[in-house]
């Protein structure tokens, strides 16, 4: 559920992360590995207060994508030392 206070709508974790399209399992893992900085306002028992810039920082977090090249991409079909199907020598 949303709180407004001082004019300014904020949201819990729960609702932020709805609203990006991810998990809080997502999130934490972001926060912890520093990929996403912290939100600033917290209420008086320490929940996170995302603000509507914290959302749509979460939010242009989550919709980006990073492309990488294919495992085994590189690699002649004759330089396999197994075959992927057994995985003994080919």
């Amino acid at each position: 559920m949303a709180t407004t206070i001082r004019e300014i709508t904020y949201y819990r974790t729960t609702e932020a992360c709805e609203m990006a399209g991810i998990s809080k399992n997502t999130f934490f893992r972001w926060l912890h590995s520093g990929k996403f900085d912290d939100v600033a306002t917290v209420d008086r028992n320490g929940w996170r207060l995302f603000s509507e810039s914290d959302v749509d920082r979460l939010y242009q977090k989550a919709q980006r994508i990073s492309t990488r090249e294919p495992v085994g991409a590189g690699r002649s079909a004759g330089s396999r030392t197994t075959s992927p199907a057994s995985g003994r020598s080919a």
